[in-house]
C-alpha cells in the first residue's frame, strides 16, 4: 500500500521514475552497499522490520550483533527485507514513504 501511495505521489509531481518489483528482483549486495553508502542514512532504515521475513528471522536481536556488510549481505537475500519504496536517484536514496521527507527532497 505504501508503494502505491508514493507511487501516486511519483505521478501527481510529474517525476519520472522507473519502477523495479524489489519482491521479485531483490537488490544485489553490491547496490545495497552503494545505496547505503549514498544514502547518508543508518542502516536500519534499509530494513523492512514489519515483514514477516524479517519476524521470522529474529532480526531484532540479531542485528545489532552483525557488521553492515553481515546487514547488507542478508538484505540481498530477499526482497522482502528491504523497506518499499527505495527510491534510488542520482545523488539521493530514500526509503519508505513519508510524504515531507519526499517534499523536501523533490523541491
Amino acid at each position: 500500500m505504501t508503494c502505491k501511495r508514493a507511487m501516486d505521489w511519483l505521478n501527481k509531481q510529474g517525476i519520472d521514475y522507473q519502477y523495479r518489483d524489489i519482491k521479485k528482483e531483490n537488490p544485489t549486495f553490491e547496490e545495497l552497499k552503494r545505496w547505503y553508502g549514498r544514502s547518508g542514512l543508518p542502516l536500519k532504515r534499509f530494513w523492512n522490520t514489519s515483514g514477516i521475513p524479517y519476524r521470522k528471522l529474529g532480526l531484532k536481536n540479531r542485528l545489532p550483533d552483525m557488521s553492515d556488510e553481515e546487514q547488507l549481505r542478508l538484505l540481498g537475500t530477499n526482497g522482502m527485507l528491504v523497506k518499499r519504496p527505495l527510491v534510488v536517484g542520482t545523488d539521493f536514496v530514500l526509503t519508505g514513504f513519508q510524504e515531507a521527507e519526499w517534499n523536501e527532497q523533490f523541491k
